[in-house]
């Protein structure tokens, strides 16, 4: 079983094409990277993925069945999200920020989410007096490790990633990427990042999918797209990442 088909999907808005007859799978389990340049519709496929987006034509399949739109809240349970910013809520401390998604599922018991939230701080390295503290009064990246809890919370099979690192400066990127190895190994699950640095894309994939104007270019292994670029443009791309 593929967590995640793409079946023929586009993607139009107002007579532009975003997504252009997309086919591809994601292998569970492993970290799959999403790469391109701003516009290349890498952060479309994500939405479309997550059902924030619905596809023009295709068919999307998430765990083997095609997205019901109908019942999409229920999908979205068992689909971890972090973005660039993290998007905590600013009125709630560390600890509500982290539970909020389970405290609304409300069949947790209180000592469940007060285990799963312990164990999550482990995880990325939060101490555990970060509880009561607010979003404004942590750095870029605790903010970030503290949105990558959240997404965890109901333990997702699937964990999206959209630029969630891209604001965050060398030093702090470096410590949450071992923070996600970390997790993957701990609790290994099918994890897709978005991201427009190669670099960061061959530390953390497993797989990488290149996409430009809506279009893939390739998708294999570091080794296969270093030393069998499918066209010019992937040539283009890994010289401008690395010179």
């Amino acid at each position: 079983m593929y967590p995640v088909k793409f079946d023929n999907i586009s993607k139009d808005y107002s007579g532009n094409r975003v997504l252009d007859n997309i086919n591809f799978h994601i292998e569970e389990n492993k970290i799959t990277s999403i790469i391109g340049r701003s516009g290349s519709g890498k952060s479309t496929i994500l939405k479309t993925i997550n059902g924030l987006i619905k596809p023009s034509s295709g068919k999307v399949i998430v765990f083997d069945q095609e997205i019901d739109y109908g019942h999409i809240h229920e999908l979205r349970l068992q689909i971890g999200y972090s973005v660039q910013g993290t998007g905590l809520f600013p009125h709630m401390n560390v600890n509500e920020n982290i539970a909020i998604l389970a405290r609304l599922k409300k069949e947790w018991s209180k000592d469940k989410i007060e285990n799963r939230t312990e164990h999550l701080m482990n995880l990325v390295s939060l101490p555990s007096e970060f509880r009561s503290k607010y979003p404004y009064q942590l750095s870029g990246g605790e903010q970030q490790r503290v949105g990558i809890c959240r997404a965890m919370m109901l333990n997702p099979r699937i964990f999206l990633l959209d630029e969630a690192f891209g604001a965050l400066d060398p030093t702090t990127k470096n410590e949450i990427h071992k923070e996600l190895l970390k997790i993957q190994t701990t609790e290994p699950r099918t994890i897709v990042l978005v991201t427009h640095d190669l670099r960061e894309a061959f530390k953390l994939a497993d797989i990488i999918i290149i996409i430009d104007k809506g279009i893939i270019q390739q998708i294999g292994t570091e080794e296969e797209i270093m030393n069998q670029p499918s066209n010019d443009f992937v040539k283009y791309f890994i010289k401008s990442q690395f010179d």
